[in-house]
């Protein structure tokens, strides 16, 4: 159960972290579109675990790598757009969020079922 005040500081963090994914200019990305799916920040607000969506990509895992490679810029570039607002810029962890590919798989299962109409009384 989280509280109010997580509730904020994770859409504030989700939106901040969207943003500057979007207009990377760093050149962490390589031209892959990612959306930051879910933001959840400890009771403490000095861990937040981001989940991100990469929908049509092809090497998930290596953008991810990326990711967590330049987590310090990208903690840099938070704290410069919050810091005013905040008081301690959280450490953020990623994870790959798969339930629209999961989704998009299970929907695509039911529609490749084989099940013969039934009959009418």
């Amino acid at each position: 159960m989280s509280s109010t005040r997580q509730l904020k500081y994770s859409k504030l963090i989700q939106k901040e972290l969207s943003d500057i994914f979007q207009r990377d200019k760093r050149g962490i990305l390589e031209n892959t579109f990612i959306t930051v799916a879910d933001v959840r920040v400890s009771a403490d607000l000095g861990v937040a675990k981001v989940y991100i969506s990469m929908l049509l990509a092809k090497e998930k895992q290596k953008t991810m790598d990326n990711i967590n490679k330049h987590k310090s810029e990208i903690r840099k570039a938070l704290g410069d757009r919050i810091g005013k607002q905040v008081r301690v810029i959280p450490e953020l962890i990623f994870y790959l969020d798969e339930v629209e590919e999961n989704a998009q798989k299970m929907d695509d299962l039911i529609k490749s079922l084989n099940i013969p109409p039934a009959d009418k009384p």
